[in-house]
């Protein structure tokens, strides 16, 4: 294996690695964008959350990106994809003793992913809602607007405008993320690559691949997201 061409290598078919490499990279895309509207959620609700009256659900908002911006990425998926088969096996064994409990890699990092996604996502949600004046709040609550729709109406299309930045930069670091999951077996981009430098001794060409990969993701993430961005001024524009 070894011997063979650098183009043979990276071809198509039972000869080359391009196919694994292709599919892997469908992963990867298909692992953050699972995470990126679960994650966008929680860190919404979150950043309502830590600019809550209650101060228990600001303690708790706090607590949660406390812990997960704390820890290190591989670590949580770590005790979640070790530690969340003995925790549901513990759970069920009063009903099903002979149950085993196996998590799904996806499942596992999709979860883990969208966790810490929403830890950061959470604070640029709030920093957002602290840059849109409360006369806005005002002046809808004045017109007659209920809290949902002054939110909807009023508040959420200029607080994406406000955080899409910052979500872009989120977005970006869970594409880079995506690479852990590997470590639990799961095959997207780094892991068919890593398999396919230790079958071919060509390491070095096969992560070189990989890196590429993942650069070629972040510039169109960059072109989709500079397209949204201008959509959403034209909009806000338009109001």
């Amino acid at each position: 294996m070894p011997s063979q061409s650098i183009w043979t290598l990276l071809s198509w078919g039972p000869d080359g690695w391009l196919d694994d490499i292709a599919s892997g990279a469908m992963v990867t895309v298909a692992l953050a964008l699972a995470t990126l509207p679960i994650g966008l959620t929680i860190g919404f609700f979150i950043a309502l959350g830590k600019q809550s009256e209650e101060p228990s659900l600001r303690l708790a908002a706090n607590v949660y990106t406390t812990i997960f911006r704390g820890l290190p990425e591989l670590v949580t998926l770590f005790l979640f994809f070790f530690g969340m088969p003995i925790l549901l096996q513990h759970l069920i064994r009063y009903f099903r003793p002979e149950a085993t409990i196996d998590v799904n890699g996806f499942v596992a990092g999709m979860i883990v992913l969208a966790l810490i996604f929403s830890s950061y996502a959470s604070e640029v949600f709030l920093s957002a809602f602290r840059a849109i004046p409360k006369g806005q709040y005002e002046g809808s609550y004045a017109l007659g607007l209920s809290s949902w729709q002054t939110m909807r109406k009023v508040i959420l299309p200029q607080l994406l405008r406000i955080a899409f930045p910052g979500l872009e930069n989120c977005w970006l670091a869970l594409l880079k993320d995506t690479s852990l999951v590997s470590i639990v077996g799961l095959a997207e981009t780094l892991r068919n690559a890593g398999v396919a430098a230790r079958v071919t001794k060509h390491s070095f060409l096969f992560y070189s691949v990989a890196a590429l990969v993942f650069l070629v993701l972040a510039v169109l993430s960059s072109f989709a997201t500079n397209a949204i961005l201008r959509s959403l001024g034209k909009r806000e524009a338009q109001r």
